[in-house]
């Protein structure tokens, strides 16, 4: 990316205050969508809008009638698909660049990448193209972007991404974490595609690497004192190491080299907020169908139950960019979690997909009760709270 000329400034960037308060912000205003405040027509006081916001000021308002695209937007769906040519398509996804200093420059781009790029991956088509923005604080230094760039351009290249096009620039009022925009785009045969609204009824429910994973992830990598203190140095290890887990292009990717639709995969997505369980519900919701899910066949791997025993979160519901789910044809199963084997990805079957009068439910030791999307994640609570206590 071309670096404009602008100030230099060796202002500190990004102490844990400021993050804590960001994720502070993020809990407060879940809480008013749990209250019902922001699940109408206005605008949040932060964060990501409803579904009513967009279904009544985003929504049919598009611009021009395109006939070429053939998935638009959506609540729900996180990717795009544009019919480029005959035969081919083109799925694209946008989202913040998030970057969060305090995990080292090169930790810090990576997991920007990952986030960006694993909406795109979900579509069944490897990403191959970024546009990017950023938008940058007047405290980061010469250095650290040079740093930060590095990072990211590295990452989109172990990838396979082309940067194309950009804008590099540092404003008055911009702050880590949010940082810029980005646009990735994958390239593909038109019957290549999956998105979340194509799941079937009588597949499988299947989830890679358990839950949690970015929760976990998240503490061991800002608290290492805590964690090491609380748990010791091999949980701290295992939870540390889970960061580098916190992307499901691989997944994706391995899971749809057997197959999409009638022939394999016929619905992924990233359990990001409100981990496996909001993302089941989710799948479910998108497809208009119903879902059983097998809370005890969700893997939870000791350090997460470890680390989200110490923070107070249940994992099941706690953000787990990282564990893709995934919905299969029967015949398939097999053949995909084989796929993900060999790439040393773990892969668990977790519920199915069934009639939508059936209705979404959790069964857990033989009960069971209504699945509910959690709407509020804990980790955004927990991580605040221990960060105003360790920072």
């Amino acid at each position: 990316m071309p670096a404009e000329g602008s100030k230099s400034s060796n202002a500190d960037t990004c102490p844990l205050g400021d993050l804590s308060a960001f994720l502070l912000q993020q809990f407060d205003h879940q809480s008013m969508g749990q209250r019902g405040e922001s699940m109408n027509s206005e605008l949040p006081a932060i964060g990501k809008i409803s579904p009513e916001v967009f279904r009544d000021y985003v929504y049919p308002h598009l611009g021009a009638v395109n006939d070429n695209v053939l998935v638009g937007p959506q609540s729900g769906v996180d990717i795009a698909i544009t019919r480029i040519a005959p035969g081919i398509v083109m799925a694209t996804t946008t989202d913040p660049v998030f970057v969060v200093p305090q995990y080292g420059w090169e930790r810090a781009a990576w997991f920007a990448v990952h986030i960006l790029a694993s909406d795109a991956a979900t579509s069944g088509i490897q990403p191959s193209l970024m546009t990017v923005d950023f938008n940058l604080p007047l405290s980061i230094t010469t250095q650290e972007f040079h740093s930060l760039w590095q990072g990211f351009a590295k990452t989109c290249a172990d990838i396979g991404i082309s940067v194309i096009s950009g804008h590099t620039a540092r404003y008055e009022g911009c702050n880590y974490p949010m940082i810029g925009g980005a646009t990735v785009m994958s390239i593909g045969a038109e019957e290549q595609y999956v998105t979340t609204a194509m799941a079937k009824q009588g597949d499988v429910v299947l989830c890679t690497k358990g839950a949690a994973i970015e929760a976990t992830g998240l503490f061991a990598a800002t608290f290492p004192d805590y964690i090491r203190r609380s748990l010791g140095e091999d949980v701290y290890l295992a939870a540390d190491a889970l960061f580098e887990k916190m992307s499901v292009v691989e997944d994706a990717m391995a899971a749809a080299s057997v197959g999409v639709r009638e022939k394999g995969v016929t619905a992924m997505h990233d359990a990001t907020e409100c981990g496996v369980v909001g993302g089941v519900y989710e799948l479910a919701e998108a497809s208009h169908l119903g879902v059983t899910l097998y809370d005890d066949q969700v893997l939870v791997r000791p350090e997460v139950a470890a680390v989200a025993k110490l923070v107070d979160i249940d994992p099941l519901i706690a953000i787990s960019e990282g564990s893709l789910l995934l919905t299969v044809r029967p015949t398939y199963v097999d053949a995909v979690t084989k796929a993900l084997a060999a790439r040393g990805i773990s892969v668990a079957a977790i519920g199915e997909m069934t009639d939508p009068s059936a209705g979404m439910w959790r069964v857990h030791n033989n009960g069971q009760k209504p699945l509910i999307h959690p709407r509020v994640d804990p980790f955004w609570e927990a991580f605040g709270r221990t960060a105003e206590r360790e920072g």
